[in-house]
């Protein structure tokens, strides 16, 4: 049969897709325009919408927190007190151990959302006794505050500057310089003791990391409800290892590797950012006359903090790093605990401490996440052989049983 040929027509080429058409609208007025739109429906509502109805039908909402109470003189109380409510508050009395008391505001009676005032009663308040002061607003709501024990709020001058000081240095700085004196000693041991010692660095870290985490939820029940309490724990502990690993990356670019000097860099900043934390519950616990000041309180906080040097020089076993490295490597971890326990003694702020706190958690997890990619890069059956799993549940023990000595 003759063959037939048929013609096939040329393939039509894609066309290209047309560039988008731009009108004469600027672009900055196409991205804000929906937010005026949103604020002028917020005006609008809040102008002839529901809300009056509900204020007229029901009583204001009032939330007054009590930040912190002072004892700056023998027989003057000072009263930090903070609007965390949508409305304004206005205080009518105070009453101290269920008497009503004379007292000075520092501006306004009124307290708008997010304001705070300072409120001066003069009190003869007993030394080592327990007052409690209590604000009844205009409407009749009452809010409360606590000195669990009375005592002389120190000042900011040099003795009490030098106090905080020695505190810091006793309980967070010479421990964390003891343990990386320990180096030596993990450099003379076998690879697989380097591994123990490695896993047990990520059992110290693990508890540490979930004490900071229990110490911000615990003291973001004290936040004011305006300022979300849970919140910023949620900001701290995520944002923290967010912003440590993009500045590795910043750092190191595409490369995959991080130097074991690297790696006990960021171990000693989780951990100073920890002690920052542990500083600021010191100075607040000492200022408020709730910490005993004893040989057995020092002796605790050494052996405490003492293992996390022994976590910072781990990851050095096999390097040779200059003494300066090593001092800054102690001061990076230890310093902070200074300074938490001057803004602890001397300006507490339940605020600062929960975000404090969750930053602290949030590091230690971005370094527990660093140490394991070098744990795991060079460990023998990594984390589940039997001497590694060991490491880690005996770091967990080390702090645990060490903790029970600190009794804050």
């Amino acid at each position: 049969m003759p063959e037939i040929e048929v013609e096939v027509p040329p393939r039509a080429e894609p066309a290209m897709s047309a560039p988008p058409r731009h009108s004469g609208t600027p672009l900055w007025f196409k991205g804000l325009a929906p937010l005026v739109l949103l604020a002028a429906l917020v005006a609008v509502f809040l102008r002839v919408g529901p809300v009056g109805v509900f204020r007229q039908a029901f009583p204001p909402v009032e939330q007054l927190t009590v930040e912190r109470i002072r004892l700056p003189l023998a027989g003057v109380m000072e009263v930090e007190v903070v609007n965390g409510g949508p409305e304004p508050v206005t205080v009518a009395q105070v009453m101290v151990d269920d008497a009503n008391w004379v007292h000075s505001l520092g501006g306004s009676r009124t307290i708008g959302r997010l304001e705070g005032r300072t409120i001066m009663i003069p009190y003869p308040w007993v030394e080592g006794e327990p007052h409690t002061v209590t604000l009844v607003t205009s409407t009749g709501l009452t809010f409360s505050g606590e000195v669990p024990v009375a005592t002389l709020s120190p000042p900011v001058d040099a003795r009490y500057l030098t106090t905080f000081a020695l505190l810091g240095i006793y309980a967070g700085v010479i421990p964390v310089f003891i343990g990386l004196l320990w180096l030596p000693f993990v450099r003379a041991v076998d690879r697989k003791w380097i591994d123990f010692f490695l896993s047990l660095t990520i059992g110290l870290l693990i508890f540490l990391g979930a004490d900071a985490l229990e110490e911000s939820v615990a003291t973001a029940a004290l936040v004011p409800g305006a300022f979300q309490g849970m919140a910023l724990v949620l900001i701290g502990a995520l944002a923290t290892p967010l912003a440590l690993a993009a500045v590795g990356q910043w750092r190191a670019g595409r490369r995959r590797e991080r130097s074991p000097l690297y790696v006990a860099g960021l171990i000693a900043l989780g951990i100073g950012l920890h002690n920052l934390g542990e500083g600021l519950a010191i100075g607040t616990s000492y200022a408020t006359g709730e910490i005993a000041l004893g040989t057995f309180l020092v002796i605790g906080f050494l052996l405490h903090n003492t293992t996390e040097g022994l976590g910072i020089v781990t990851p050095l076993a096999r390097e040779r790093p200059s003494l300066r490295s090593l001092i800054l490597l102690g001061a990076l971890a230890g310093v902070p605990t200074v300074i938490g326990a001057w803004i602890g003694g001397f300006s507490y702020s339940p605020v600062w401490t929960t975000l404090f706190f969750a930053i602290g958690a949030g590091a230690i997890a971005q370094v527990v996440y660093e140490l394991w990619r070098l744990f795991s890069g060079r460990a023998t059956g990594g984390i589940t052989a039997p001497l590694n799993a060991l490491g880690l549940l005996l770091g967990l023990g080390i702090m645990y049983t060490t903790g029970l000595l600190v009794a804050v």
